[in-house]
């Protein structure tokens, strides 16, 4: 389909709880369109509380794509996620919707909109750096890390041994920084426009400390405890998710319902800062105030300056 002819991938990017699912749907209602999801824990089945998952009644009858696709036991790549994404994307503009893309998942947006090839990987080679992760632990393989590459290292959490090792891997295979190998950019597409939920960070803080204490109250607890009986604590991605961690933790018996609850707090707000960060230094974003009564508007005049015409209303 000529680039002129479909309708603009709209991507609503920004830091956790900063506001970007009811933007989302605004955006989707006028354009006519469907919701991609883009956050990498939204795609397991089950583990719906602690990721903030919009529930089915609140979804305004817009369409939602990459959502409850695997168990938790399961692994899923950037790559599988962005042929999932660039599918749906298709699939949707085929139908001439629009594409409204809504995470907080950075890699995993950029992946999708950008140009991005991924290095290959070695079997042998990720087997023994995953024996070193086991015998040397999270913080040591993390300096690792940060001596080869120190810009990989601040993007990446400590915790996160998956893709430390990855970036060691790409390292090791490739001989270049693995920050050189991140997404250049330039969109896969032209007609790509990102919009940025911008926040301060009180605001944003305070706000985290509440969708955290409210998913306590909502059940979170019992929704890790039936995800522990499903597995959760074997998956590589899921089990690493901020919040479910913590509540296993105070299932465990290894701390009290208050410490859980208040360090699930600190590590999402770890959490939205870098979320903040990797978006900012990408100019493309246009940003609009998440307390803006006009923000939908100032998000269509931007979609319609990039494609005259896209500000429609849906069919009927």
């Amino acid at each position: 389909m000529p680039a002129a002819t479909h309708p603009v991938t709209v991507a609503v990017v920004g830091a956790t709880a900063s506001g970007k699912t009811g933007l989302s749907l605004d955006l989707a209602q006028r354009l006519g369109g469907e919701v991609v999801n883009t956050d990498a824990m939204q795609v397991y089945r089950g583990m719906d509380v602690g990721t903030a998952k919009l529930p089915p009644a609140e979804r305004r009858d817009i369409p939602h794509h990459l959502l409850d696709l695997l168990d938790v036991t399961e692994t899923a790549t950037v790559a599988q996620f962005q042929g999932w994404a660039r599918a749906a994307i298709d699939d949707i503009r085929r139908r001439g919707a629009t594409p409204v893309l809504v995470g907080g998942s950075a890699l995993y947006t950029r992946a999708i909109l950008d140009r991005f090839e991924f290095p290959g990987t070695d079997e042998s080679l990720r087997r023994e750096l995953e024996a070193d992760l086991d015998r040397l632990g999270h913080p040591a393989m993390h300096d690792r890390l940060a001596r080869l590459d120190p810009e990989a290292a601040d993007r990446i959490l400590a915790d996160n041994g998956r893709r430390v090792v990855r970036a060691l891997e790409v390292i090791a295979l490739t001989g270049r920084p693995y920050s050189a190998s991140l997404p250049q950019l330039e969109y896969a597409d032209p007609l790509t426009l990102q919009v940025g939920v911008d926040i301060d960070r009180p605001a944003l803080d305070a706000r985290i400390d509440e969708r955290v204490r409210r998913m306590y109250d909502e059940g979170l607890v019992d929704e890790v405890e039936r995800l522990l009986d499903l597995g959760l604590e074997r998956g590589l991605t899921a089990g690493r998710a901020i919040g479910y961690r913590e509540a296993a933790a105070y299932l465990r018996g290894e701390m009290g319902r208050d410490d859980a609850i208040a360090r699930t707090q600190a590590a999402t707000r770890r959490f939205a800062r870098r979320q903040d960060s990797w978006f900012r230094k990408d100019p493309r974003v246009v940003w609009v105030p998440y307390d803006d009564p006009h923000r939908l508007e100032r998000t269509l005049e931007a979609v319609a300056a990039l494609h005259p015409g896209g500000d429609r209303q849906p069919d009927a």
